[in-house]
């Protein structure tokens, strides 16, 4: 019966709208594989993260932290965990 779904028969808002957003087959082929069941979708920030810290290590100078937190809308601290410099200049580190 799925085969002969079409959007219009659809009367669930939310449902209606992801298979608007995603097309009438891949809504079918997501009912067929995931229907009844509870899915999370990523955030793009989650989804992107990876690709988004590579270029980040790509752009690092040796002291540009300012300016990539500023592009990429993090804190300075966040870049340096990013890069793999967590020490900030002039910070004391203690060894046990």
């Amino acid at each position: 019966m799925l085969d002969k779904l079409t959007i219009d028969d659809i009367d669930n808002k939310e449902q209606r709208a992801i298979a608007e957003i995603i097309g009438i087959k891949a809504y079918i082929s997501l009912v067929k594989n995931y229907g009844g069941t509870s899915i999370y979708i990523l955030k793009e920030d989650s989804l992107v993260k990876d690709i988004r810290d590579n270029k980040i290590r790509e752009e690092f100078n040796g002291g540009n932290y300012v300016y990539l937190a500023k592009k990429y809308n993090l804190s300075d601290r966040t870049i340096r965990d990013i890069i793999g410099n967590n020490k900030i200049e002039g910070q004391l580190e203690f060894k046990f």
